[in-house]
């Protein structure tokens, strides 16, 4: 006999892995300076072991919900969206989980408050007990965001007057509303896109990476899919401008949406073949809200610059490991070119980027929506920098519109794996804290054998024969 499995077992069984991560995280997460513990303190010990409990225990949820999502009756789209709220909801007051970018979204934000730019200057420029939760790789660093999302950072850091809870909670109340936004959008793309919206729900908006990351993490991206996601809906109807403006607002927190503007070309195109003015007046009211943002915001034009902000040394995308690799290969054989390795790679992951781009749009040309997704997952592959939460750029919408369930169980399987991959305090991992990390990990496996051991119906007693 199978494990039993219904919603309302997955529903508990992922609130009580998000609940571990936020207990953990309590003491394991990527905590204020003042309230940091020491790795090897029998606290952060005990809370590391428990995040990562948590996450298996919600990765297994979420892999059990796929299969009542495939089944004979599978759950409407509101009650998908009551689990996605029942999960999320532990993580609502936790503290950072796996990054510590919220600190510089804070820094920034009370960087535009206080007039410096932040095209110009790092957070360090700003000073006091902000700057100093900045990781100190970004010290230094300018903003990559654009003046949408350093609008609402500026607000926030004016509404809480700097103070790090308030502004840590604001912060998450903002990727909230993009998850909302997300949730929201899912179902009337795939109905679009001739998906299932139960199975787009599940992919997309349930997913450990949203939950770990977007909530959890409360990173930008997930305003920037929110917004991205529900322009579509809105051009795809009869909303063709409210839509460009909602896209063209989403790549002005983050520039990688901009590629939704080619979706809504496509889109247009596809309804009244009329690709030219579809283009013309895409570009023309993107255009108009680029100028209006920006000057409402009033941080100027540095973000175009910005686009070059430098990554992490340390980064793993594909690019910058061959970039690594050859100029250690180039330092030993003594050659004056391994300086010039990495910006090599980088050029080459551009130019892989946009034949790949070309190929897609051009060449294949699937449904937009589809397209959409195959073109940011190639931006975050073959870009200069790679974070797990970048896997959901392209897999947002290839949940909306994958063509096969196939494809749909390959992609869950790689955002299991990538919700593995970070600590939760957001710092390089150390061999000791890997083994706890699995500790973790091997105990809430051993809990669910026992659960599963338990539901099974007991074996028959053979009668003894004489």
């Amino acid at each position: 006999m199978a494990f039993p499995v219904d919603l309302r077992r997955c529903q508990a069984l992922g609130l009580a892995g998000t609940a571990f991560l936020a207990l953990g995280g309590e003491t394991a997460g990527a905590l204020p300076a003042r309230e940091f513990l020491a790795p090897e303190s029998g606290r952060a010990v005990l809370g590391l072991v428990g995040v990562y409990f948590g996450v298996v225990l919600l990765i297994a949820a979420w892999a059990l919900l796929g299969t009542v999502v495939r089944g004979p009756e599978p759950p409407v789209p509101r009650s998908l969206l009551l689990v996605l709220a029942v999960w999320a909801a532990p993580l609502l007051l936790a503290p950072p989980l796996f990054s510590r970018d919220v600190y510089s979204y804070l820094a920034q934000g009370a960087m535009v408050d206080a007039h410096i730019d932040v095209y110009a200057y790092g957070p360090a420029r700003l000073g006091g007990p902000l700057a100093d939760e900045v990781a100190p790789v970004w010290q230094q660093t300018t903003t990559p965001y654009g003046p949408v999302f350093l609008a609402v950072a500026s607000a926030l850091s004016a509404l809480t007057r700097g103070e790090i809870p308030a502004g840590l909670l604001g912060m998450r109340l903002v990727a909230l509303l993009g998850v909302a936004l997300m949730a929201a959008a899912l179902p009337r793309l795939a109905r679009h896109s001739g998906a299932d919206p139960a199975a787009a729900l599940w992919l997309g908006a349930l997913n450990p990476l949203v939950l770990l990351h977007l909530v959890a993490g409360a990173h930008n991206d997930a305003i920037m899919l929110g917004l991205l996601g529900v322009g579509l809906v809105a051009a795809r109807g009869r909303w063709h401008v409210l839509g460009v403006v909602l896209i063209t607002l989403a790549a002005l927190v983050k520039a990688p949406a901009a590629l939704g503007l080619l979706a809504v070309v496509a889109l247009r195109g596809r309804r009244r073949r009329g690709t030219a003015r579809a283009t013309v007046t895409t570009l023309v009211v993107a255009a108009a809200t680029t100028v209006a943002a920006t000057a409402v915001a009033g941080t100027g034009y540095g973000w175009i610059a910005a686009l070059k902000t430098p990554v992490s040394p340390h980064n793993w995308s594909p690019t910058s490991v061959l970039g690594r690799a050859t100029g250690a290969v180039l330092h030993k054989l003594g050659s004056g070119l391994a300086p010039l390795a990495m910006p090599a790679w980088h050029a080459a992951g551009l130019a892989a980027t946009a034949c790949l781009l070309l190929f897609i749009w051009l060449r294949l040309r699937p449904h937009p929506v589809y397209a959409l997704g195959l073109s940011l997952a190639t931006v975050a592959v073959f870009g200069p920098a790679i974070r797990p939460w970048y896997a959901l750029w392209g897999l947002f919408f290839i949940a909306a519109a994958a063509p096969t369930g196939s494809l749909r169980g390959r992609v869950a399987a790689v955002s299991a794996v990538l919700a593995l991959a970070v600590l939760p305090s957001g710092a390089p991992a150390d061999v000791g804290q890997v083994l706890l990390a699995v500790s973790g990990g091997v105990l809430a496996l051993v809990v669910l054998w026992q659960a599963h051991q338990a539901a099974q119906p007991n074996a028959p007693v053979r009668e003894r024969t004489a």
